[in-house]
């Protein structure tokens, strides 16, 4: 047996490193608690972390799964007993358990939204069982919902919480409307190219076409399937981007079109970076471009010209031009239709420019050098990789080549 002495020893001991290894873990702890900053700092990273990880839930505006999901983190960042979000006709979510006020369940909380919406501004209804807040969500002047929250007893702290909170709401709803909004003028700008393009091409193709039925069978037949193809790109439904050599596909088409119509009225030169051909651009961002070089450009020049089409790697960008020797535009005239000031024959190159400023920001619209006879260098400067915009069908092709449903095609040349 141990004696007594070494017994107390031992006790001792342990007692040490116990306190040691309390003290240890109690320096730890509180340094961790130093490295978070005042109490002050500490809410505001609650606060900043509960805001960011709801806003995605609200991307797509005030829908039931987002609400449902949103509801979870504000909840938590008002600290309440439930919360309740509606649109301005029913209850969208509910998180929390919502107290039993003469068992009317969500009742209380709709008809104190709608009376929060009619005013347009916070309400608060007092009861036994707890006090309800409702504030509105305002996107402009009109009211689309609310956010109502449960607590035994809101002072005037709570009732300015639960007002901010529907005003974050809002500010993120406003958002979706807005990129909502930013689609729908995207799409009616894509409809305005694609009517641009129907009437006065359609109609020239299928002329050129019919005059070689007689003459040419095999290259009438070339050329309806060149139409078919370019008709079937061009009015496709579906997908905002495209890749560059995808849209390179359809202005090879359309420049066989033209040149069957044309003749050798119209050269074509194409020096294309095969790096560059994966990158996604907007649908229909570079086809009316050449499209205008040579409806406005060289067709109504005597002999023709040519038309230079060039897209190189510049770094995080693809530096693409469009170039021809016609007859030039006249600067305050282009000013003019780039600012939407004038009606034009020009009206695609304003409607690139504004789509290229929506998607990448106002440095990134056309650059259009030009006079009167002296020709028209447009060039475009596209971010190879920029996160939220994907091409609808990647197409990369080697050797400054691109694929087609037949195969393999290189760059129009003559």
């Amino acid at each position: 047996m141990l004696s007594t002495a070494l017994q107390m020893t031992l006790i001792v001991a342990t007692v040490i490193v116990g306190a040691a290894l309390v003290g240890y873990l109690g320096f730890k702890i509180a340094r961790s608690n130093r490295d978070l900053g005042t109490d002050a700092d500490k809410a505001t990273f609650e606060t900043l972390h509960q805001v960011s990880v709801a806003a995605p839930h609200l991307a797509q505006g005030l829908t039931p799964e987002g609400a449902a999901k949103a509801g979870k983190h504000l909840r938590a960042l008002l600290a309440c007993q439930a919360l309740v979000i509606t649109d301005n006709a029913a209850v969208l979510a509910v998180d929390g358990t919502i107290p039993d006020i003469e068992g009317r369940g969500t009742a209380p909380a709709l008809g104190l939204a709608a009376a929060a919406m009619a005013a347009r501004r916070t309400q608060v209804k007092r009861s036994e069982g707890a006090d309800l807040v409702c504030s509105p969500i305002m996107v402009g002047d009109t009211p689309v919902g609310t956010v109502c929250a449960y607590i035994p007893r809101a002072g005037a702290g709570f009732v300015r919480a639960v007002t901010e909170v529907a005003a974050w709401v809002a500010a993120q709803v406003g958002l979706a409307e807005l990129d909502a909004s930013r689609a729908l003028l995207m799409e009616a700008e894509v409809r305005a190219l694609r009517a641009q393009i129907s009437p006065h091409f359609i109609y020239n193709s299928l002329n050129a076409i019919a005059s070689f039925i007689n003459t040419d069978p095999a290259r009438a037949r070339e050329l309806v399937v060149e139409f078919a193809d370019f008709t079937r790109y061009s009015f496709r439904r579906h997908g905002d981007f495209t890749t560059l050599a995808e849209e390179l596909q359809a202005i090879d088409r359309y420049l066989l079109l033209e040149k069957a119509r044309f003749g050798e009225r119209i050269r074509v030169s194409l020096a294309i970076a095969p790096e560059v051909l994966s990158t996604a651009i907007p649908f229909l961002s570079l086809q009316p471009l050449v499209e205008n070089a040579v409806r406005h450009g060289l067709e109504s020049k005597p002999g023709g010209g040519k038309i230079t089409l060039t897209a190189s790697d510049s770094g995080e960008f693809a530096l693409i031009t469009v170039e021809d020797d016609g007859v030039g535009i006249d600067p305050g005239s282009l000013a003019a239709v780039l600012a939407g000031t004038t009606e034009s024959v020009h009206v695609g190159l304003r409607n690139v420019d504004v789509r290229l400023r929506q998607v990448y920001g106002d440095a990134h619209g056309l650059v259009i050098d030009t006079a009167p006879g002296a020709g028209t260098l447009i060039t475009m400067r596209i971010p190879k990789f920029r996160p939220g915009v994907v091409p609808d069908a990647p197409n990369n092709a080697p050797d400054g080549a691109w694929n087609t449903p037949n195969g393999p095609r290189g760059p129009l040349a003559g």
